[in-house]
């Protein structure tokens, strides 16, 4: 079979795929957000590890909201986290608020995260409960955004997207872009096609009813992917998740290109172990380096850097209009080429091995999306 035309039909559909994600972004940004007039009583947790750069800024943002009755329960492992003094600085600063502060190292499983969330639960005192990473930062209708879904008995959690912002450093801008530009369209694109599973720890809303028919936080002592195994167990009960139009914004940072890649290599193999079929096929998402290789394959010869060229105006062009409709940044045209590269090496690279490093420790992630700890420290 002809060279060029083995090349066309890899590239023809990885071309229809960013054209795809340009529409799904467009539709996504026109969605209404619900308004709901009866707010019921929220608590909204908070697992904390690490004094990480704007950690007050974001906690505050949640403490903050148009909402007539909210809990903020933070809490850590260690009693010598580093999130403590900033914990402490909230409480301090807002004394109107409701706020709890939770320090136990009582840990029952390999994810900490979620034995943090298991200790947390216990002084969480409302029916319906929240839970957000704490780089995430929102304004102040985001809980009133995030709840509304709730009150159909169908809902079982109602989940948010998210947007990059660097915290500063050129890593950190990498960091976003792989968000706003590859993570963020891929996931409304699977939404458009039904094929949509996301539960993002960005926000999970749920009744502590449904959370408990899951089985709690013990559900999920041993998953490296909490959050989307929240939402298959919820999906197994008849109920369905639901993403809200609320995107919230996720403060990255990145000091180095190791950190970068660790964080980003952990996030793929978790995607591959929890969603294999998918994940191959996320390949049409990488054209520019598909048609790069081709390009150097067949010696920079005139059709396929034709095709490289249709190739970077088309990912020019999409990631322009995402960026116009969700309000991003643009990226700027001679970093995109090369974060593509970059988030096509760590898609080949998250085939070789099943380690990821998770918060200074070093896990195994079973096919079943299970992770044990080797008790290894990161270096």
């Amino acid at each position: 079979m002809n060279t060029n035309l083995v090349v066309t039909i890899v590239l023809f559909p990885a071309w229809v795929y960013l054209i795809g994600a340009a529409m799904a972004v467009i539709r996504f940004a026109r969605r209404p957000s619900p308004v709901i007039s009866d707010q019921p009583a929220v608590s909204v947790l908070k697992p904390l590890h690490g004094d990480e750069p704007g950690l007050y800024d974001n906690l505050r943002s949640f403490a903050e909201q148009d909402y007539p009755a909210l809990q903020i329960v933070l809490g850590v492992n260690n009693p010598e986290d580093g999130a403590l003094p900033t914990a402490h600085a909230l409480i301090r600063d807002l004394p109107a608020c409701d706020i709890a502060l939770v320090v136990n190292a009582r840990a029952s499983g390999s994810n900490k995260k979620v034995a943090n969330l298991e200790n947390m639960f216990e002084v969480a005192r409302h029916e319906l409960i929240v839970l957000a990473d704490s780089d995430m930062r929102v304004d102040r209708h985001y809980l009133g955004a995030v709840t509304a879904p709730l009150h159909d008995g169908q809902t079982g959690v109602v989940t948010c997207l998210y947007k990059g912002v660097p915290t500063g450093g050129k890593w950190s801008e990498f960091g976003a872009m792989h968000i706003n530009f590859g993570f963020l369209p891929s996931a409304l694109v699977a939404q458009s096609m039904g094929l949509g599973g996301g539960c993002f720890g960005a926000t999970i809303a749920l009744r502590r009813e449904t959370l408990e028919r899951i089985g709690g936080f013990a559900r999920l002592r041993d998953e490296l992917a909490d959050d989307h195994r929240i939402g298959d167990e919820v999906r197994a009960l008849g109920l369905s998740v639901v993403l809200s139009p609320y995107i919230v914004e996720a403060r990255v940072f990145e000091p180095s290109l190791a950190d970068l890649w660790r964080h980003e290599l952990r996030w793929a193999r978790t995607v591959r172990a929890m969603a294999p079929a998918g994940f191959a096929g996320s390949v049409l998402a990488h054209p520019v380096a598909i048609a790069a290789l081709a390009a150097a394959a067949r010696g920079f010869g005139l059709t396929a850097c034709i095709f490289l060229v249709i190739s970077c105006v088309l990912r020019w062009a999409t990631a322009r209009v995402i960026a116009d409709a969700l309000g991003l940044p643009p990226a700027k045209p001679w970093l995109l080429p090369v974060r593509d590269a970059l988030s096509f090496a760590v898609f080949v690279a998250s085939f070789f091995g099943r380690t990821v490093f998770w918060r200074d420790q070093v896990f195994q992630v079973e096919a079943s999306g299970r992770m044990t700890a080797d008790g290894d420290k990161v270096v």
